[in-house]
């Protein structure tokens, strides 16, 4: 496992949540963007990385489409509820 070399950064809620909760399901990060890919969502491996860093913007599409795969709450994701 690889540690994260930036600090985190500011650009969304949602990325620690999407990292914990794609790991508690024991999916990688290229499983997670094959089923991102499947429900429409074009993302790259550089992409998801900063979206868990924190460093780049979430979309609402984005949003929805991780909250599904991961089985977790739009709510949940946006630290609303635990």
């Amino acid at each position: 496992m690889r540690l994260r070399k930036q600090e985190l950064g500011d650009r969304n809620l949602v990325g620690a949540r999407v990292e914990a909760a794609r790991k508690k399901r024991g999916m990688k990060q290229k499983e997670l963007l094959a089923q991102l890919q499947v429900n429409g969502v074009d993302m790259n491996a550089s992409g998801l990385s900063k979206l868990e860093g924190q460093i780049r913007y979430v979309t609402d599409v984005e949003l929805v489409a991780l909250a599904d795969i991961l089985e977790v709450s739009v709510d949940f994701l946006l630290g609303r509820e635990n």
